[in-house]
């Protein structure tokens, strides 16, 4: 017996065996739709008060015959898009319309979401007679403008939003009587896919990583919302671009609630799809962590590829990172991330294990796939403690040698790299991206009275940092916790700068740091006006105000470090270096005073105030001569 689909509740016998009559119908490939069925959609429609549709195969068979409500119809899943680039599904949907109204939103969202040959509506007369028929197929868009495709005269018509015809992704024709319909459809589905592989191919030959629409979605009852939306909808901005993403749009939705299922409105949601369809984006980067179930919903919604703030932060890392502790960190992050959404059903995965050792149940490859990300987080976790160590026998040995240690830390893109080149004459990547710094570099910078500090930048903070990645990277900020001092970046020219504040303080309090004395640091002073610059340092009167590309600047900060760590550096008393030949190394008293060297010199570590630094020297002295 033949299926019907969607709506069938309450249909009467002769409603349902006039639908199912329908599948006997043949549609040669030349024709859009014949008479025959035409007249057997708008009788079955009639019939049951409802719109009823035919999906049509190229072959001339009836695919589905699917129900729906007085204004509305809901297609039967289809399965998946032809493999090959530029190709339609190869089904075209004639259906009816009660009312006499015009393809609607629904009707242009299925055809581009669903890549359908074309869709059709047959505009009924009120005693159920086929009046006209408008019909839309989709167009390739280059940038912003559409293709223009002809075949026997079918590419006029109107459009349905006003928008202008160029920038659309599909054209829509009519409405025409049902006796005037011209169009070969055949010829046109072939032209069209031919200049859609056309565009697949100018694509590829771009070589790029495919554009973007970025969405914001916010609750609109909280004060401030629409500012703050703007805000965290410009920051995202940024971090595609650093990513490489090429953002083709941006859209903001403010709402009583946020969808717990599609996050946005399903109405807003087509106009995206659509939205996408015109500027040939293939990409939704959503600004919030989507749950594995929202991320799939949205998926099979939309037909596009989706990603939340956290994988565009990850990708970032995982360009970025150079060293090696870096790359564990970020494959780490990755690994917790992916976990949770390695639980998604996939048939595919279903086949069991077996054979001696293995027989029963066994483990499913999705089973497999989780035991083997445990297994590597296990190591991963493993190598990243070996490397705390190492790190931390190291802050020891300067610890030793009585060297303070200053670490930068601040909001992403501040200018924290850029500073520590100035100040050190290093070669640090500084870029004006998000997360130009990914790995912890140190150097050393001179003060007068032979006295030095190590300088140490950092990661760059961001709000609502995902909390795998906090956790991964945890670590990093282990030299800033033995820090002397913190120097706390913040660009003045950035408009939230206030927030950022507030954002890299409650990381510091979380991180265990907020009690390392800190000096603010307003950099880019050279992109606002002096009176604003000013006005900042009145209300911040220990902070210092510095362009960190400008060495000059920099003088008042030097002195600000210098006098928060003079006492430190009257804590150890440094006896002038000894020449000892080419070998350095430890060497300890009778009395247990331990000395570090380095190669060629002796350096000896005391408190303040020091007595019987000869004699400590003479001995020293005497052990080496020996």
């Amino acid at each position: 017996m033949p299926t019907l689909y969607g709506n069938t509740t309450g249909l009467s016998p002769l409603a349902t065996r006039t639908l199912e009559r329908i599948y006997r119908r043949k549609v040669p490939l030349v024709s859009l739709a014949t008479p025959e069925l035409i007249k057997a959609l708008a009788e079955a429609s009639h019939e049951a008060g409802r719109q009823v549709g035919a999906l049509v195969h190229r072959s001339g068979e009836i695919d589905s015959v699917v129900v729906g409500d007085a204004t509305r119809l809901m297609l039967p899943d289809i399965g998946r898009l032809r493999a090959a680039e530029g190709r339609f599904r190869a089904l075209r949907l004639v259906h009816t319309h009660l009312f006499n109204e015009p393809l609607t939103r629904d009707d242009l969202v299925d055809l581009v979401r669903l890549r359908l040959d074309l869709v059709a509506a047959v505009q009924l007369t009120p005693q159920g007679e086929p009046r006209t028929i408008q019909y839309a197929y989709n167009v390739p868009v280059y940038g912003k403008e559409a293709a223009t495709v002809t075949v026997n005269g079918a590419a006029g018509g109107d459009q349905g939003d006003g928008r202008g015809e160029a920038e659309l992704p599909y054209r829509i024709v009519g409405p025409v009587a049902i006796g005037r319909v011209d169009v070969n459809f055949g010829a046109l589905i072939q032209a069209l896919e031919d200049e859609f592989a056309k565009r697949s191919r100018t694509r590829s030959v771009a070589a790029k990583d495919g554009r973007a629409i970025l969405v914001h979605v916010a609750e609109k009852s909280k004060a401030g919302a629409l500012a703050r939306a703007e805000e965290s909808l410009r920051e995202l901005t940024e971090l595609a671009g650093t990513a490489g993403v090429d953002v083709a749009d941006r859209v903001l939705q403010l709402r009583d609630r946020i969808d717990p299922r599609l996050v946005l409105g399903k109405g807003k949601l087509d106009e995206v799809v659509l939205r996408a369809s015109e500027l040939d984006a293939e990409t939704l980067v959503f600004d919030r962590d989507l749950t594995p179930s929202q991320a799939s919903a949205i998926a099979r919604h939309t037909d596009l590829k989706i990603l939340d703030r956290t994988q565009l932060i990850l990708d970032i890392f995982a360009q970025r990172a150079e060293s090696s502790d870096g790359k564990l960190q970020v494959e780490l992050a990755q690994l917790k991330y992916a976990l949770p959404r390695l639980g998604q059903k996939d048939d595919s995965l279903s086949r069991l294990t077996g054979g001696i050792g293995g027989r029963g149940p066994g483990e499913t490859k999705l089973e497999i796939g989780r035991r083997r990300a445990k297994e590597r987080v296990s190591f991963l976790e493993a190598q990243l403690k070996r490397l705390s160590r190492q790190r931390e026998q190291r802050r020891r040995r300067r610890a030793r040698l009585g060297v303070p240690v200053v670490s930068i830390v601040g909001y992403t893109n501040a200018g924290k790299s850029t500073l520590l080149n100035t100040l050190t004459g290093a070669d640090v990547v500084a870029e004006n991206k998000l997360f130009a710094t990914l790995d912890t570099r140190s150097r050393r910078l001179r003060f007068p009275e032979e006295r030095e500090v190590v300088i140490t930048d950092t990661v760059g903070f961001i709000r609502e940092l995902p909390k795998d990645l906090f956790a991964a990277f945890r670590a990093t900020f282990e030299e800033a916790a033995d820090a002397d001092l913190l120097l706390h970046v913040i660009d003045v020219s950035d408009p939230a700068r206030d927030q950022h504040i507030e954002t890299t303080e409650a990381l510091l309090t979380e991180l265990d740091l907020i009690g390392i004395p800190r000096i603010l640091v307003f950099n880019k002073a050279d992109l606002v006006d002096p009176a604003e610059g000013r006005r900042l340092l009145l209300g911040h009167p220990d902070a210092v105000l510095v362009s960190a590309t400008d060495r000059e600047t920099t003088r008042g900060l030097l002195t600000r470090i210098a006098e928060r760590l003079k006492t430190r550096w009257e804590e150890a008393a440094l006896v002038p270096a000894y020449e000892a030949g080419a070998e350095g190394g430890e060497l300890e008293l009778e009395d247990g005073d331990l000395f570090a060297g380095e190669a060629g010199s002796l350096t000896v570590i005391a408190p303040s105030p020091v007595t019987g630094v000869e004699e400590v020297s003479s001995r020293v002295r005497e052990t080496f001569e020996a």
